[in-house]
């Protein structure tokens, strides 16, 4: 299973690296990168509603990588609280902003200091500050409360993560019983290479710690979540650079991907504990 990285993997320079690459990003958007970014990207690939992109910033939207489109995946309650999975510059966090209302509460957890400060930036021109919240954070440690989020929200990061099944229990940790995960992320049709897996420069590229698909229903099951289901496919690295360095019959995609945390959680919780009901 590809859900952690090779064992001889220096794990804080594979870190160091995604985080060097993402500071560019934040500086630079407009630089030279192994994938896709920015609004006309996400409309044109992933399915974004342009005018809804249009009324955002241009500091989130412009340095928007994700994969995919998470929030195709349903329809956010007001009132409720979201956990955007290592936000960026926070494009998919405003737009969960604005669609939880002014009752509810979107955090955005991300481990580079320069993707927080502009989605921080990005929120407050958006008017959107008092019902957003950033947080540093990594994926297999979040900085938040045990069944404390309705819905998490993850656009193509699960792959950066050097153990999966880490950052896997800790949505399944964070999420309250029936919560949803919505995940976008990279898929492969078959394992990778180990030379692929070795290089940090295709793991910040969203390639190196690609799963195969069916190892994402895998690793979502065995965290506890349930009805895991694909609703949607996205060819987000045509014609980059990170798509030319592996084999084009790995068929290189991402994916829409939802599943939930079974209810039967918290009437195990009451059972345990003796909680009234």
């Amino acid at each position: 299973m590809a859900a952690s990285c090779p064992l001889d993997f220096d794990i804080a320079h594979l870190r160091e690296s995604v985080r060097e690459v993402y500071t560019r990003v934040a500086h630079h958007p407009h630089g030279d990168f192994h994938f896709h970014r920015g609004a006309d990207y996400a409309v044109e690939r992933l399915g974004y509603d342009r005018r809804e992109l249009s009324e955002l910033p241009s500091i989130a939207t412009e340095r928007f990588a994700g994969v995919g489109n998470p929030l195709a995946l349903g329809k956010l309650a007001r009132g409720a609280t979201v956990l955007d999975h290592a936000c960026g510059a926070g494009m998919d966090l405003l737009l969960a902003a604005r669609r939880v209302g002014s009752r509810g509460r979107v955090i955005g957890v991300d481990m580079t200091p320069a993707m927080r400060e502009r989605a921080a930036q990005a929120a407050e021109i958006a008017g959107l500050s008092t019902r957003v919240r950033i947080l540093a954070g990594l994926l297999e440690e979040l900085p938040l409360a045990d069944a404390s989020v309705d819905v998490v929200i993850s656009n193509g990061v699960l792959n950066l993560s050097p153990d999966k099944r880490r950052a896997m229990s800790e949505i399944v940790r964070v999420l309250r019983p029936g919560g949803q995960l919505w995940l976008a992320d990279v898929v492969v049709q078959r394992e990778l290479t180990l030379d692929v897996r070795r290089s940090p420069e295709l793991w910040a590229a969203c390639i190196g710690g690609a799963l195969p698909e069916p190892e994402l229903f895998e690793l979502a099951r065995a965290a506890g979540l349930a009805d895991g289901r694909i609703a949607g496919r996205f060819a987000s690295f045509t014609d980059t650079t990170a798509e030319a360095k592996v084999s084009r019959d790995l068929a290189l995609a991402a994916v829409n991907f939802s599943a939930r945390k079974p209810a039967l959680y918290a009437n195990a919780s009451r059972i345990r504990t003796g909680a009234p009901r």
